[in-house]
């Protein structure tokens, strides 16, 4: 029997893979600006972290997670997500000593046991940034305008950044109870997930995606109707600090987050390029979370986003190749060529040259053709008569033009130098 993949995953293939890593590249670049570094925590952990940490009522705890028992007889999950990790390894390496702003950003896969659908898979990969240890406003602004930059670097456009407050310990359970008032006169007309998440969190039924439930939802009690004078004035200042910087925002007085951690700001980017299931990255503060791990007292902000959907939305044909073509294609005809191009190869990677070769002996028609379908800019050719004479064939794929290079000589900088791209002299006018 073939053995496929397990439904739910993916292979990221080499012909996709530059993707990738051009992505990966351009956030340690634009998140190092901001003075983030990276963390790496492993992919599982005690599953108690997780039933703390995301809450009992949420429907990943409830459903998604990917839980067994080891062969130590403790219960281990898959890490679904990756702030409670990062929380975890805050608290257990007193990453809080001394006091300051640790900023922090990870990436890596994630795995949920939901339905596949498009964008959507069970092992998926997030890009996520945690900034602990300061309940200032500026440091919410700071952060989605760090995430707003990012997408721009990376061309995405028609973005939307939608925020909303959520309210502190002091002011929303007056909110939930209103809330929950107002979802009871309406409760046969909802789903049978938000009848669920009424007695259990009714501040989710906001988040449902069914038409009717978010039909109803616009109608029901907003958050910002019932902000204490203190969280209003914070709102009010991330609201001014985004303005400030020319970052464009909506408010959404409906939008919550689906882990019940998440306290004051809370926002989602949106884009209109995805139909319904349109946010790419949604976060906001958690200032209680790392007290639920026994650590001390820290106001946290972060967010987390989905790459595989990032990826999808990045206009990659709008921009100079980010595929890494080899330099040069190494042909060698016959068997004293094929162990002196060994060698050579060897020595030519070594001093940062990008050489790809034959390894099968094949005929020159056959390697040139290997050579044009590489994208290699150079072939370089050896035989036995290159051996003979000291002097091998550099020929452009481009033109095929050909020039010696005298092995005699210093040949790798003579290499460098024909390798070096050739700039187009500006043209002056009189």
């Amino acid at each position: 029997m073939k053995i496929k993949s397990i439904r739910g995953v993916k292979d990221i293939l080499p012909e996709e893979i530059d993707k990738w890593q051009w992505v990966e590249k351009k956030a340690h670049e634009i998140f190092s600006l901001y003075g983030f570094k990276e963390i790496r925590v492993p992919i599982f952990e005690n599953t108690k972290l997780f039933q703390r940490g995301i809450g009992d009522t949420s429907d990943i705890v409830q459903k998604e997670m990917y839980t067994f028992e080891d062969k130590g007889g403790e219960q281990i999950t898959l890490r679904p997500e990756g702030t409670a990790g990062v929380v975890r390894s805050y608290v257990e390496h007193k990453l809080y000593n001394p006091p300051s702003l640790l900023k922090v950003f990870y990436i890596g896969p994630m795995f949920r046991y939901e339905r596949p659908q498009a964008g959507r898979f069970r092992q998926f990969y997030q890009i996520g940034v945690e900034a602990m240890g300061s309940s200032n406003p500026s440091v919410d602004a700071e952060v989605m305008t760090m995430l707003m930059d990012f997408f721009s670097n990376l061309g995405l456009k028609d973005l939307c950044l939608e925020i909303n407050s959520l309210g502190c310990p002091d002011c929303r359970p007056q909110h939930r109870e209103v809330l929950k008032n107002a979802i009871r006169e309406q409760l046969d007309l909802l789903c049978g997930n938000c009848n669920e998440r009424y007695e259990r969190n009714p501040l989710r039924v906001l988040d449902c995606k069914n038409e009717t439930c978010s039909s109803i939802a616009k109608t029901l009690p907003k958050t910002a109707e019932h902000l204490c004078e203190i969280c209003s004035d914070n709102f009010q200042r991330v609201q001014n600090f985004l303005t400030d910087v020319s970052v464009p925002w909506r408010l959404n007085p409906i939008l919550v987050r689906g882990l019940d951690y998440y306290g004051r700001t809370a926002f989602e980017v949106k884009s209109s390029s995805l139909g319904a299931q349109d946010a790419i990255c949604g976060g906001g503060r958690y200032d209680h979370l790392v007290e639920e791990f026994e650590g001390p007292a820290t106001p946290c902000f972060g967010f987390a986003l989905g790459l595989e959907r990032l990826i999808s939305l990045v206009p990659f044909d709008q921009m100079e190749s980010i595929e890494r073509n080899p330099d040069l294609y190494l042909v060698c005809l016959g068997e004293m060529a094929q162990t002196r191009g060994f060698k050579l190869a060897s020595e030519l990677r070594q001093s940062g040259i990008f050489v790809d070769r034959d390894a099968e002996g094949a005929s020159m028609k056959s390697q040139m053709r290997k050579a044009d379908k590489s994208k290699a800019r150079f072939a370089l050719i050896l035989g036995e008569n290159e051996i003979q004479s000291g002097k091998f064939v550099l020929k452009s794929m481009a033109d095929g033009n050909q020039d010696e290079i005298d092995l005699s000589k210093d040949y790798i900088e003579i290499l460098k130098k024909h390798l070096k791209p050739q700039t187009v002299p500006e043209t002056t006018h009189g």
